[in-house]
């Protein structure tokens, strides 16, 4: 089964997310995280997340309070088990600067979240076809 993690700090784009899934994919295992610190436990498995699997891709939101998401591109660069897997930077910011921090580190994605429940499903869609069915994912 798919399995994605989202790793977002608001609770609207959480239950916005979990939403499009439901009514997409809802095949799909879909994890989440509210910051930083807990997508890098998931991610290592640590402490309460010792069972959790290892996602197929990664939406990642760049502004989190405890680490932030451009932290965690970082950690994901050091961490040879985890860099392979994609990551989707999904985020409100525009600024170039944020684009080019975030592929500096080493996105695969950048998307700005659009506005409007249609437009966000719409991306989710363009997201897992392109991820899922376009592009080969590592095993």
């Amino acid at each position: 089964m798919p399995s994605v993690l989202l790793v977002e700090d608001h609770q609207a784009d959480i239950a916005l997310t979990k939403k499009a899934f439901v009514l997409l994919y809802p095949d799909f295992d879909l994890f989440v995280a509210i910051d930083g610190i807990e997508a890098m436990q998931f991610l290592r498995q640590e402490g309460k997340y010792q069972s959790a699997p290892i996602p197929d891709i990664i939406l990642l939101d760049l502004n989190m309070p405890r680490k932030s998401g451009r932290e965690v591109l970082a950690d994901l660069t050091q961490l040879p088990k985890l860099r392979q897997i994609p990551v989707i930077v999904l985020t409100t910011s525009s600024a170039v600067n944020d684009v080019q921090g975030a592929y500096q580190l080493c996105a695969n994605s950048y998307i700005v979240k659009p506005v409007g429940f249609e437009a966000f499903k719409d991306v989710i869609q363009q997201i897992v076809e392109y991820w899922f069915h376009v592009s080969m994912l590592p095993s």
